[in-house]
C-alpha cells in the first residue's frame, strides 16, 4: 500500500470513530423556536436518563438551557453536576416518570409545576421558572430556566 493510499485509509477510520463516538454536540441546543414548556420538557428527558448518551450528559443538557444568571448563581458546570447530585435533587437523575403543568405563563416568563416520581418511586413536586432571554446574542428571545424550587417531597406512589 502507498503511503497516499495508507495516509487516506487512516483518515477516513478517524472519521468514522469520531462520528460514531457519543459527541456533546448531540445535545439539544437552545433555539427561539422551543418553548417554555418543552424546554422543561428537553431538561426532565436528560436527567431521567442522565447517562444515556454519555456520563452525565443529562446534567449537561439541563446546564444548556439554564438561563445565564441561574448559571452565575449554581456555579460552572462541574458545580452543577455535585449541584445535582446532592440530597436536595438527586431524585431527579433516573427518575421513573414526570408531569407538568403550567401555572402562570406570560410574554417573558412562565411558571410550571413538576412532580417527578424517583427511582425509589417516591412523588416530589417543584416549581420550574423559565424565562425569555432580552440580551443580544446567540440565546436572545431563547425561553431558559431561571430557577428550580427545593423539592417538596409527597410520600410514596404505593
Amino acid at each position: 500500500m502507498t503511503s497516499k493510499k495508507l495516509h487516506l485509509t487512516f483518515s477516513i477510520i478517524i472519521i468514522f470513530f469520531f462520528n460514531i463516538s457519543p459527541l456533546k454536540a448531540e445535545l439539544q441546543t437552545p433555539s427561539n423556536s422551543i418553548l417554555p414548556v418543552e424546554v422543561i420538557k428537553i431538561q426532565l428527558k436528560g436527567l431521567m436518563n442522565n447517562d444515556e448518551k454519555y456520563k452525565d450528559s443529562g446534567i449537561e443538557q439541563t446546564w444548556n438551557f439554564a438561563h445565564p444568571e441561574n448559571k452565575k448563581n449554581t456555579g460552572p458546570l462541574n458545580n452543577f453536576k455535585i449541584m445535582i447530585k446532592s440530597r436536595s435533587y438527586q431524585m431527579l437523575l433516573d427518575h421513573l416518570s414526570h408531569t407538568i403543568t403550567t401555572l402562570e405563563t406570560s410574554d417573558k416568563w412562565a411558571q410550571f409545576e413538576v412532580i417527578i416520581l424517583d427511582k425509589e418511586k417516591i412523588y416530589h413536586k417543584f416549581n420550574w421558572h423559565v424565562e425569555k432571554y432580552t440580551e443580544e446574542g446567540p440565546l436572545k428571545d431563547c425561553w431558559l430556566t431561571t430557577m428550580v424550587s427545593s423539592p417538596v417531597s409527597l410520600g410514596s406512589s404505593i
